[in-house]
């Protein structure tokens, strides 16, 4: 399964998606990897959501892309948002809790 991600470093103040097959691995990868050009800059990203998207890579990139094409902070604070309801491209995410054993 691959799934779309939403990280938020309080050192900068930002967002970053990313979608992957294992979030909870990919986030220890992002803060531990000063060689990046974005998530390298801080090691304190944490997860704010996970959405399960689809046993294809394909359509967890478009839908990443999708996101990021948005260029907007309200839309990511939207997504986050455990209340909000999702519509049109996104209708589909289904939010996994991000609380790992």
């Amino acid at each position: 399964m691959f799934y779309i991600y939403i990280l938020y470093s309080c050192i900068i103040d930002k967002y970053y998606v990313g979608h992957s097959q294992d979030p909870w691995i990919r986030l220890i990868q992002h803060n531990n990897n000063p060689s990046d050009k974005y998530t390298g800059q801080t090691k304190d990203w944490e997860l704010k959501a996970i959405f399960e998207v689809s046993e294809n890579r394909g359509e967890g990139m478009k839908i990443e892309k999708f996101i990021k094409k948005q260029k907007s902070r309200k839309f990511i604070e939207v997504l986050i948002d455990e209340n909000a309801i999702l519509s049109g491209a996104i209708a589909n995410l289904v939010r996994v809790p991000h609380v790992r054993d």
